[in-house]
């Protein structure tokens, strides 16, 4: 592998790894706020669906993300 490939997949799964912390942050932080609105605050359902629904796209990104990261570490761990 080139070095300067080597440097750019090293960058790139350092960008990676940040990223699905930050995923894991939201995803605890609508989890967490879902909970916290009960069935019979109507004002806030609304606010509570649309949280389900990041919480659902966040899941699925930081599934996305999780995968390129395990094949920019296997393309580092090839050499």
């Amino acid at each position: 592998m080139h070095p300067y490939q080597r440097e750019i997949l090293t960058t790139a799964l350092e960008g990676r790894e940040k990223e699905l912390i930050e995923y894991q942050v939201n995803i605890d932080n609508y989890r967490l706020a879902i909970a916290r609105i009960s069935d019979d605050d109507e004002e806030l359902l609304p606010f509570r669906e649309q949280l389900q629904n990041l919480l659902t796209s966040s899941l699925l990104e930081q599934r996305k993300s999780t995968i390129i990261r395990d094949v920019i570490a296997e393309q580092l761990s090839a050499e």
